[in-house]
């Protein structure tokens, strides 16, 4: 058993200042605060859980699957322990294949699972999706595509208004898969019936699906109401106005938005041409664009850039602290059923960040190991 000390550490959604915790076998074996005397000491930084990114495409210069453990590793190196490998639209034969390319990596430990991003969205709000392989839902490729997974498939984001949407919600929270509603031009009505239906995320809120209009609010405020409802938000400063973000999280509460990266392989890779779904993507000032437009392909984020933003964003208290790791480990890790995951308590994995006081990543813990050495 080994002990960790740290100025302050975040447990179960309170700061403790000083606080501990001790590690066994992989796990966390008691926590608390006060001062102790510790095997690991980090007097002047903050002990927050894991992160778990539950929509990120790739990272380090490849999207997923291509070498899912040079992505993964990317952004553990930023601090985040779990998560889902997501995939954009793609003919049938190729997502098959991606699908059974990540289960085995899933089942290696690589990823915490598979978020099917597509092929059941919007035309109208396809984003970075090739819209020439969009398509409704179609039982028969739903069976095979759970069957290619094996169990590994834990998220979709389909449009809830195109044919046959309703039936594969159905079909897919009966098969134990977390629903989300994105890339969608639904009306508020029809997001209403969705989310009876089973439908639990909202896809990066704002971002590729219809505006709110007074007289027809569209998805955004029927998936804010709802308290089944987790919504993702994309705080990178690019995809949503900070003034937003603070709204969303006044209206929803830390408790129900999971902040979330939405990276592409350009994560760490810095600047220049690269593809997302056989799409061209240019990377610009870490701003990621369809190559000729100026549609956003996804972000270059990564958590610990999302962790810091919001605790500014939220005043850099010890509230905002604590809202902070909601969002970043223990509201998407609850939305996914990760149920070890995003918080620091007696019994949980021990995933963990060491931060500096200025929020920047020192040391990670993974499943009881220490993956990043001190500078």
């Amino acid at each position: 058993m080994s002990v960790i000390a740290a100025g302050a550490v975040v447990l179960e959604g309170r700061v403790a200042r000083p606080g501990w915790l001790s590690v066994e076998d992989g796990r966390i074996a008691d926590c608390g605060s006060g001062p102790v005397r510790a095997d690991d000491d980090f007097a002047d930084c903050v002990v927050v859980p894991g992160f778990v990114d539950m929509h990120c495409h790739g990272g380090g210069g490849v999207s997923y699957p291509e070498d899912a453990g040079r992505a993964a590793g990317l952004h553990t190196f930023h601090g985040t322990t779990g998560g889902l490998a997501s995939l954009v639209t793609a003919p049938p034969e190729v997502l098959l294949a991606q699908v059974r390319s990540l289960a085995e990596a899933t089942r290696h430990g690589v990823v915490d699972g598979i978020h099917l991003e597509g092929p059941w969205l919007s035309g109208r709000h396809c984003g970075a999706h090739d819209p020439s392989w969009l398509r409704a839902p179609d039982r028969a490729e739903l069976d095979a595509l759970l069957a290619a997974g094996d169990g590994v498939i834990r998220m979709v984001t389909l449009a809830p208004e195109l044919p046959g949407a309703t039936a594969a919600i159905r079909c897919l929270v009966d098969a134990g898969v977390v629903v989300a509603l994105g890339h969608t031009d639904a009306s508020y009505e029809q997001t209403q019936d969705a989310i009876a239906a089973g439908a639990t995320v909202g896809t990066h809120l704002f971002n590729a699906m219809r505006s709110l209009h007074h007289r027809e609010p569209g998805p955004v405020p029927a998936l804010l109401a709802d308290p089944r409802v987790t919504v993702e938000v994309i705080a990178d400063g690019v995809h949503v106005h900070p003034g937003v973000i603070r709204h969303v999280v006044a209206s929803a509460g830390p408790d129900r938005v999971a902040l979330v990266t939405d990276a592409m392989a350009a994560a760490g890779a810095g600047d220049g041409a690269f593809t997302l779904g056989g799409l061209g993507v240019d990377v610009a000032g870490g701003v990621a664009r369809l190559r000729g437009t100026a549609t956003i392909a996804g972000s270059t984020a990564t958590m610990d850039r999302l962790f810091a933003t919001a605790v500014g964003l939220l005043g850099g208290d010890d509230a905002a602290l604590a809202a902070a790791v909601h969002m970043t480990a223990t509201t998407p890790a609850r939305a996914l059923g990760l149920a070890s995951a995003g918080v620091l308590a007696a019994g949980s994995a021990a995933n963990l960040v060491v931060m500096t006081a200025d929020l920047q990543v020192h040391r990670v813990m993974r499943r009881g190991s220490w993956l990043i050495q001190p500078k």
